[in-house]
């Protein structure tokens, strides 16, 4: 009984140019890892290591050289018996690693619960429970933004996220309003992701902008790492605040709740491959929890090997607001799975089988 592993590259190709503040992305590089037991090689676990390009901080030119040392130190060790042993094999990845905890952690989940692409023991999986998501508007100019926001409401979310910084502030306003003018219905819930976007010196001013539109939350309004700055926000802010970047590369809890009972936000939003797994995500919504504050969970571009474990961790709690999973559709070669949204929610489609024939594939 001895694991052994396999690294597949995998570069994911955009059904157009994702505009974000950071730039825009026409493809997203990730690799895919299948572990099996030497002893019964027919049973494979698949995960995924998709470091986020300008964010992750394993974002790196020898990313997958760091990979493959990573895992060759697991090569010929035992099957794990228990998911705490699972934990434990994980911690020995380095913290400056997130996306190869995630990839590593996902993979011997799947090996252990028999390779069926189960990874928690949750009703998302058992029993098909859907989770509900909101719809994702990425940037564009005007008539391409106000034609995909009215194409999520027409799907049925009730939720929708808009990327802002990437053009005029007052063109993105003005897209605000005639989706308030055009959709005609109070109870939509629009909130933005500002990516860091603007200035401490005038934020304030787009805050109050935004809060004449009944904006429900905006992420990341300032860049991280300025906590004084972002503590002011948070008491001020007219729109309630949601921390995004600014939890990449906190890995203990002492950093963690220093930062939380520092900052005092109003959200944090969770993206496993980019905390370093499920465990230390977990971490954050205990304190979370603990501190009163809300928060959800959001993929970051993973194919949908990352975005399945995703959902099923998720789906672990009583989630009562829309998450942020709704990436699974923005590639043309995605990996084909029974992922399917359907009226703003998310669900395994028991008509739908996997496709995990993995071979590297490139643009």
């Amino acid at each position: 009984m001895a694991l052994e592993f396999e690294i597949i590259p995998y570069t994911l190709a955009f059904k157009f140019d994702a505009r974000t503040s950071r730039g825009a992305l026409t493809e997203h590089k990730t690799w895919f890892i299948k572990v099996w037991d030497s002893s019964n090689p027919r049973v494979e676990g698949h995960g995924e290591c998709a470091p986020f390009e300008g964010l992750s901080i394993d974002d790196l030119p020898d990313f997958e050289s760091k990979l493959r040392q990573s895992l060759r130190k697991f090569e010929g060790a035992r099957l794990p018996e228990s998911l705490e042993q699972i934990n434990n094999y994980v911690n020995h990845i380095d913290d400056s690693l997130p996306a190869v905890r995630f990839g590593l952690e996902v993979a011997l989940r799947d090996l252990f619960y028999g390779g069926k692409m189960k990874i928690f023991d949750s009703k998302f999986f058992n029993k098909h429970r859907s989770i509900d998501i909101n719809g994702l508007v990425w940037m564009g100019d005007k008539d391409t933004m106000l034609d995909r926001l009215e194409l999520k409401i027409l799907s049925g979310f009730e939720c929708v996220k808009l990327k802002i910084g990437g053009i005029k502030f007052e063109d993105e306003l003005d897209i605000i309003r005639d989706a308030r003018d055009m959709i005609d219905r109070d109870d939509l819930n629009i909130r933005v992701d500002a990516n860091g976007a603007f200035q401490p010196e005038n934020v304030m001013a787009a805050l109050d902008a935004l809060a004449e539109l009944d904006i429900r939350s905006i992420e990341q309004p300032i860049k991280q790492g300025q906590w004084d700055e972002m503590a002011k926000l948070t008491r001020k802010s007219p729109v309630p605040i949601a921390l995004d970047e600014e939890l990449i590369g906190i890995h203990s809890v002492e950093q963690k709740r220093q930062m939380l009972e520092k900052i005092k936000p109003q959200y944090i939003v969770l993206k496993p491959t980019l905390l370093g797994g499920f465990h230390a995500t977990a971490e954050w919504i205990d304190l979370a929890n603990e501190l009163n504050i809300g928060w959800w969970v959001t993929s970051a571009l993973e194919s949908n090997i990352g975005l399945n474990a995703i959902c099923q961790f998720t789906a672990q709690y009583d989630v009562e607001i829309p998450q942020g999973l709704g990436t699974g559709d923005l590639y043309s070669n995605n990996i084909p799975s029974p992922l399917t949204i359907l009226n703003g929610c998310l669900f395994l489609d028991k008509t739908k089988h996997w496709y995990l024939n993995l071979t590297e594939r490139q643009l």
